[in-house]
This record gives structure tokens, sequence and C-alpha cells, in this order.
């Protein structure tokens, strides 16, 4: 316990130190941007950012749409988790979104967003996003910025090594981070090693549709799978995954899991393997998991659970997979656009160590191996080194390309960025960040066509960097401009949540495609109301069903009698518009969900369950228009055996 204590209390050391210096060095730092730096992150009134970029939520379970370089916020799409500012997991139509084996989940820890890419290219169709506590990955649809699948991952936990697209979005991938019993069964903890098991997940995306299906697992040691990055052109056909925790530890990881000099990254042939899948390989094993898609045509969630799963056993693929040595506790595994260089960030390193491409896969040709584990070959460590950035800095994470032969890594540790090149490994720039930076973003940065106009450091510590909030502060993002031989800090600007990753796309790509609104002619909705004539309230036994429509500035019906306590009552509100940016709210007294808000031409439903007799409003909750204030309407509710008949209008009948 003295060796544990003084590892902790040295690591508690070099922190203090590190943040107490940045804090000195902030205070003299303020104001000294200059006005160029303004100029180049001001955006006119009326004019639009070059970039979008969409920052992962973290433990929000969100995903945030910026724009670069202003770093103003647009939009939070939600995920993994409820929101009820768009009743996305509220409203009856996005409840299905959020199953999973376990339940409903109403929350998620949202990591790594990658964009669907084409020839190695981004191609502005969708973004996958891994949610890391209930293992899952999801699809947001970037022509509507919303959320349309999520798969669940079985054989999994803590999803972590996710979510990162190939070439041509072939397959999306997902890692665990925990091994596990597989299949689950009660056992000791003390009993983890040679018995728990990591997957990898891969998951085939359908080239015309984005739709997602668990194609194969691969069944892997119980080490911990980190981080992941598809090959690149040259490496293309191939994955690439850190490990920690070869060790196979159960408790006190950091002290146990950091005894090995090296551990791996997992290097998989995933063709190799699909070939061998699509022959009829692999071991179909029962699983449970839930497949869920929003169809836009219905504007409706559907929830399935998938019954089995096709696990892979390395022993059976050969020369499939093998282990490339790497500097101990690595995290992130990056490949520069060329696909020929692999970096490792060894946690623990203050060097950074590059892999190469061609040496692995002569090293493989003429099997120059240093043993294997678990029958898997691990490589020789100097044959496949490419090189070393010497005493880069401390605690390297994660490393982005500019595609002008230009890297750029994080380094937790010593708070800084630093620039380096590609071939020569020499150190070109350094700056620091405020504070602790964990993530780094280049737009196109992890694709064949990085856009090295700007880089994002997303940031752990925010101490002294905005006005204080309490205890909780925001967590703080810095915007670099990257286009000269030095960086130069532009912008700090708060984040949602505590992003880990994140993805920028030139807006163009976007913009052309975004949708405005429904067509109401395409809603197919089995609830929806499409005109005034169609506006009608049913009783089947205690379950009452309005079937509404919302244009500005009234709800039809306005006046609804003749429910009772005791009823479960359906608001179905179509909302007629068709006009861009014109949504409609509804929000009822006494509703145990959120508001709806419904966008032009869609339907969308809550339900509310009367427990007071009374007379109740609801009214409209997004200022729509000058009379957005009158946008009301009342509910009579009678006792339970009251023989009031079901009536409805705006006024018609009054007297």
């Amino acid at each position: 316990m003295k060796n544990i204590f003084k590892i902790s209390l040295g690591f508690l050391m070099i922190a203090v130190v590190i943040t107490s210096c940045n804090n000195g060095n902030s205070s003299k730092s303020k104001g000294a941007l200059s006005s160029s730096a303004a100029e180049k992150v001001y955006i006119a009134p009326g004019e639009h950012d070059e970039f979008y970029a969409f920052l992962s939520g973290g433990f929000s379970g969100q995903l945030a749409v910026y724009g670069l370089p202003s770093g103003r916020l647009f939009k939070v799409i939600p995920v993994f988790s409820v929101d009820a500012e768009k009743a996305y997991g509220f409203n009856e139509e996005t409840k299905p979104m959020l199953n999973t084996s376990h339940g409903f989940i109403p929350w998620g820890d949202s990591h790594h967003p990658d964009m669907s890419q084409t020839n190695g290219e981004l191609d502005g169709r969708w973004i996958f996003i891994n949610e890391n506590n209930t293992p899952r990955i999801a699809r947001i649809d970037l022509t509507t910025f919303e959320t349309v699948e999520i798969l669940e991952i079985p054989n999994s936990a803590g999803n972590h090594s996710s979510s990162y697209v190939t070439d041509n979005t072939e397959y999306v991938i997902a890692g665990t981070r925990f091994s596990i019993p597989i299949p689950q069964r009660d056992m000791p903890i003390k009993d983890y090693k040679g018995n728990f098991k990591g997957t990898l997940s891969f998951i085939k995306v359908d080239p015309e549709s984005g739709e997602m299906d668990l194609k194969f697992q691969i069944l892997m040691p119980g080490f911990n799978y980190d981080k992941a990055h598809p090959g690149r052109g040259k490496s293309h056909g191939w994955f690439f995954y850190t490990t920690y925790n070869t060790e196979e530890a159960h408790t006190l990881l950091e002290v146990n899991a950091s005894q090995n000099d090296k551990d791996f990254i997992a290097a998989i042939n995933w063709k190799k393997i699909e070939a061998y899948v699509n022959n009829g390989g692999g071991k179909k094993i029962a699983a449970n998991y839930a497949h869920n898609v929003y169809d836009e045509s219905t504007h409706s969630a559907t929830s399935t659970m998938k019954k089995e799963v096709i696990m892979v056993d390395p022993a059976d693929v050969p020369g499939a997979i093998f282990f490339l040595p790497t500097p101990k506790s690595p995290h992130g595994c990056d490949i520069d656009p060329s696909g020929e260089y692999i970096v490792a960030s060894g946690k623990l390193s203050s060097n950074l160590t590059i892999h190469s491409f061609t040496k692995m896969l002569d090293a493989i040709e003429n099997e120059k191996f240093a043993g294997d584990a678990y029958g898997i070959p691990i490589l020789n460590f100097e044959d496949i080194l490419a090189g070393v950035v010497e005493q880069a800095g401390l605690g390297p994470l994660h490393t982005e390309f500019d595609g002008e032969g230009n890297a750029y890594t994080s380094f937790f540790i010593s708070s800084e960025v630093v620039k380096w090149k590609l071939g020569t490994w020499e150190v070109i720039d350094r700056k620091p960040t405020f504070y602790s930076v964990g993530h780094l973003m280049i737009p196109g940065g992890n694709s064949q066509k990085p856009f090295g106009k700007y880089l994002v450091a997303m940031n752990k510590i925010t101490k002294d960097r905005y006005l204080p909030t309490g205890p909780e502060v925001t967590h703080s993002a810095q915007l670099y401009d990257i286009t000269g031989d030095k960086m130069e800090l532009l912008l700090d600007f708060p984040t949602v949540g505590e992003p880990h990753y994140a993805a920028a796309i030139p807006a163009d790509l976007i913009m052309k495609n975004s949708k405005k609104i429904y067509e109401l002619e395409d809603n197919n909705h089995p609830h929806v109301t499409k005109t005034p004539a169609d506006v009608k309230v049913i009783r089947n036994g205690n379950e009452v069903r309005i079937y509404m429509t919302t244009i500005r500035s009234h709800f039809n019906p306005d006046n609804i009698e003749g429910i009772k306590v005791g009823d479960k009552v359906y608001f179905h509100v179509t909302n007629l518009e068709q006009d861009y940016d014109v949504p409609h709210g509804i929000a009822m007294i006494g509703a145990q969900t959120s508001e709806l808000l419904i966008m032009p031409g869609q339907t969308e439903t809550f339900i509310w369950y009367p427990k007071l007799v009374g007379v109740w409003p609801f009214y409209c909750t997004d200022f729509c228009s000058a009379l957005h204030q009158e946008m009301t309407g009342y509910v009579r509710v009678s006792p339970k055996d009251s023989d009031i008949g079901l009536s409805w209008g705006l006024g018609e009948d009054d007297e």
C-alpha cells in the first residue's frame, strides 16, 4: 500500500504543479489575443460559419452542433438521453429510441462522433456516435440533424473504442473497454484472468439507407480496448485498436494495469474476417439486443429485439489478427491520411511511438514474431517501428493530421498541443491549452482529406477561463489557427457536457441537403390529422384519443369536454404549417411528461392522465406569431362516473 500511496501522490503533485503554473500564466495573458485573432473568428450578423462542428456531449448523452470559427452553438441533438426541450424520449414517437435489453434507459454517455465517408473523404450524409455505459451506436441523419437509429451492442461493456467509420462507410465499429464473462454468468471477479473476454463488433452499414446491422463480433483476450481507428488509403481493410491492462488486472488498475513495459495495438484484417463470415464462418450464439429505428414517413420509432450474433474466434482465422507492442497504457490510436503511420500514445510515456504499416506487413509475411498472447502473434517492436518523437510532452493522448504532412498531439499532463512532422519526427511548435487537454479535432482530420485550417482542443479542466458558476463549471474548447508554421490561439468557447471527441465538415457539404419542412402530404403517421375536417376525439373505454391540429394561431379543437378522471388521454397533434422555421409546441397542465415541439408537417403524441375534476388549460410553448399568447385551449374533466359525452370544437356551438 505504501508503493500505491507514493505513486498516487506523485501523480497528484504533478497535476497540482501543472495546474498551478497554468493558473499563474493565465492571469498574465488576459487580453493578450491580438485583434487579428478576433477578426478571424468574427462572423458578421446574417453570415454563416465555414464549418459545422459536432462535439460529443459526454455525460450529457447528446451531440452538440457548433459553427466554426465562431464557436456559436446551433443545436443540441438528443441521442442517448431524454431531452425535454424537444420531447425526445418523452413523446410516444421517440420513446422506443431509448429501449435496450435492460428496458427503457433515459441516459447515456456519448463519446466519439465519426462521419460517413466515400473514398476516404467526408460525404456529409450521416454521423455516428457511441454510448459508453449501455453499449450502443447511434446514427444521425444530417439532412434533419435528428437521431434516426440506435443499435445496442451485446457481449460488451464500456463501449469506448467506438464509433469509427471505414473509408467507404462499409462498417462502423465498436469495441469493449471492460472485458466481461461471455456469455455472462455468475463467477468470482478474482477469476478474471483468462476467463473474461473482450469483443470487437463490426456493424455493416447499408450504402443507401445507412441502416446498421451487426455483422459479426470477434472474441478477444480480456484486455481493455480503449481507442480505435480504421486504416486509410494503403491500410484500408485493417482496423487498429489500442489495448491496456494486458496484465488482466481486476482491481486497482491505476497500479496493477501498469506493470508491463508495453501493451498492444490490435491490428485486425477485417476484410479477411468478412470473407470468412461471408463463406459461413463464425458461430451463431444467443444474444439479446435492441435495434431502434426512426421512420421519417411515420414520424415514429420502432424497437426490435434481436436474438443472435455471429462470433468469430481468432484461432479460426489465422493471419487476420496481430498485436503490435506499444508503450504502456496507450490511449489514442491514430492513422495518418496516407494510411502508412500508426501513432500510439502511451499515457505514461514522454515519447510518441509511430509504427509503420509497410513494416507491419513485412513483419507478418516474414513471421517476425516476439511470441503470442492467447494464440495471437505479437510482432517484434523494432521491426514495425517507423520512428519516435522524442520528449514531445507529458501524457500524450490523441493525434490529428492536417493533410500537409503535419501531426498534432494533445498532452494532458503538460497541458499543450504539440505540432510535429511526419517522417522526420521533429517537433515544430507547441502551444499551451487551458487546461489539461483531452481530445483534438481538425475538420476531416481522421480522413484521407483533412481540411487543415483549424484545430479544436477539448479541455478537461476549465478553472478560471469563464465567469464562475458555483462548484460546477462548463468544459472549455479552444480554437487554433493552424494555417501557418506556428499555431495561433483564436478563441475559447464553452461546451455541452464533457466532449470526448468531435468531427467537423465544410458547411456547404451539408447545407445544400438540409431539410426545411416535412411535407404534410407525405405524413404517414397512424394518427395524423391533415385537415380541419379530420379533427376528432374518440373514446374506447377509458382510453381517449384527441386528433388535433395546430397552425398560427390556434389549436383545433381548443375546447374539449367529456374527459373523465382516470382516463388515459392521447394528444395526437399535427403541425399544419408548411413554412420553414414555424414549429409549434403544446403543454398540458398536470401532464407527467415534457412539452411537444412539433416541426412543420409533423405529428407528435403525448399522454395525459387527468386526476382532478376541473377545467384545465393547454397552450403553445413555442412563440409562433403576434397572437402566440392567444394560442390556448381548455379540457373539461368530469368525475369518473359522469355521463357527460365527448364534445369538441372551436366554440361553434356556444350560445
